[in-house]
C-alpha cells in the first residue's frame, strides 16, 4: 500500500445506504474531529470477510470504544445495497458501520488494490485494518497471507491504542 502512517487519507467519497438511497460522504468530512477503525475487506459475503473478520471486529466493539474509538467501519469494494444486505446478515447492522467503495476511488487512491480477477471478482481491496485519528492514520496493517486476518484484527488495533 502506499498509504503510510501519518499520512492524511486522500479526500474521496465513500457512501452509505440512507432512507433516501445511496448517500456520498467526503472522507474529509467524515473522519474530521473523530478517532476511526477502518478494516478493509476483499468482499461482503467472502468466507473470510464474513466467517471471521466482521465477528471479530462485532466482538471486540465494546472494548474499542472503551479505548476511544468513536466508530468501527467495514470498508469494501461492494456496492451500498450489498453492504446492507450483508450488515444485516452478520447482525453488524447499527453496530458497525459500513462504507461502499464500490467504484473503489477510495481503495485506488491509498493504494490498496487487490486483482483477484483470476477467481472472477475483479479488482477489490487489500485486506488491512488502519486507525485514523481526526483523518491521519495512526496505524496501519496490511494482511499478507490470503485468508487470515490476524494482520487486521481488532485485536492488533486493541494492542495500539
Amino acid at each position: 500500500m502506499k498509504l503510510s502512517v501519518g499520512d492524511r487519507l486522500p479526500d474521496t467519497n465513500l457512501y452509505v445506504l440512507t432512507e433516501d438511497g445511496p448517500q456520498a460522504i467526503s472522507t474529509k468530512d467524515w473522519f474530521a474531529g473523530r478517532k476511526v477503525v477502518v478494516f478493509a475487506v476483499p468482499g461482503a459475503f467472502t468466507a473470510t470477510c464474513q466467517n471471521d473478520h466482521v465477528p471479530n471486529f462485532l466482538n471486540n466493539l465494546d472494548q474499542l470504544k472503551s479505548k476511544g474509538v468513536d466508530e468501527v467501519a467495514c470498508l469494501a469494494v461492494n456496492d451500498v445495497f450489498v453492504l446492507k444486505a450483508w450488515s444485516q446478515i452478520t447482525e453488524a447492522a447499527g453496530k458497525l458501520t459500513f462504507l461502499s467503495d464500490g467504484n473503489g476511488e477510495f481503495t485506488s487512491a491509498i493504494g490498496a488494490e487487490n486483482d483477484i480477477s483470476a477467481v472472477g471478482l475483479g479488482v477489490r481491496s487489500e485486506r488491512y485494518v488502519m486507525l485514523v485519528n481526526d483523518g491521519v492514520v495512526d496505524f496501519l496493517s496490511v494482511e499478507e497471507a490470503r485468508g487470515s486476518i490476524e494482520k487486521s484484527s481488532a485485536e492488533l488495533v486493541l494492542q495500539q491504542l
